[in-house]
């Protein structure tokens, strides 16, 4: 329950760098004047999510860099990869832009594609991005140094947006196959997962494959130690790890010899 700061803020106390941070930069008249006192090259955004104010974006003469997770123009917005990976891509990647006026929508510089392997969560692929992501930068900024880099403006037809995550978003659909359900519960970690109902209560899904089984959608089979549950198209999951509200994580086993599913019995009720 303590306030931490970021790694970036970290290293740059290591390194005795001067630090400012501000409540807002729209409309910061302090701000605005430190900022020009430095007159920077160029500026870097990097996880920031709100619109760049017009006065930042003109300051330095090389603009406002940013690092986006994903192949731009997809996958424009807060989540890039969590959609990437729940919408069952096999390959997202990274991009470096100059900051425009638009949320994600300023001309590309240089970008490096990242595969999405079949384990991959959110939380395996974005360390992977970042490091990729920040080679990149680096290579941006002296691509720009040199005047090598010729920057494309994006196809904004081709445009996919990645929202920000809601609560909802893991509230899981046994109308979709198998396949689905597990895209979400991978990019979906670690909030906000995939859960639904058991006998009046929230049980979170924390791992799951598919097996070859045909059963009523939601319905809930147990075949030896295995736990079963039917989803779209005529697929099935078999359920590995799970968490009934209030309880600890289990694996299927536990759940199993603990609550004793009848047969019959639906998730999602």
């Amino acid at each position: 329950m303590e306030v931490v700061p970021s790694p970036v803020k970290q290293q740059a106390l290591r390194l005795g760098l001067k630090i400012a941070q501000p409540n807002k930069i729209t409309d910061n008249e302090e701000f605005h004047r430190a900022l020009a006192e430095i007159s920077p090259d160029v500026i870097i955004v990097v996880g920031y999510g709100r619109i760049i104010p017009q006065w930042m974006i003109d300051l330095p003469p090389l603009g406002n860099l940013n690092l986006h997770a994903s192949l731009l123009p997809k996958y424009r917005g807060a989540a890039p990869i969590q959609w990437a990976i729940a919408r069952g891509d096999k390959t997202t990647g990274v991009t470096t832009m100059r900051i425009d006026a638009g949320l994600d929508t300023g001309d590309i510089l240089l970008q490096k594609e990242v595969q999405i392997e079949p384990e991959d969560t959110a939380e395996t692929l974005a360390p992977r991005m970042a490091a990729l992501g920040a080679d990149l930068m680096v290579e941006t900024l002296r691509g720009l140094q040199a005047g090598t880099i010729q920057q494309q403006p994006q196809d904004h037809t081709k445009a996919t947006l990645a929202p920000i995550l809601k609560k909802e978003d893991g509230r899981i659909d046994f109308h979709l196959s198998a396949q689905e359900i597990l895209n979400r519960l991978r990019g979906f970690q670690p909030w906000p997962g995939a859960y639904t109902r058991f006998r009046g209560k929230n049980l979170h899904i924390w791992a799951a494959h598919p097996v070859q089984r045909t059963l009523a959608e939601g319905e809930l089979r147990v075949d030896s130690d295995q736990l079963i549950v039917g989803c779209g198209s005529r697929t099935a999951l078999e359920l590995l790890e799970l968490q009934v509200e209030g309880k600890k994580r289990m694996p299927a086993l536990d759940f199993i010899h603990g609550y004793r599913p009848r047969v019959g019995e639906r998730l999602g009720q």
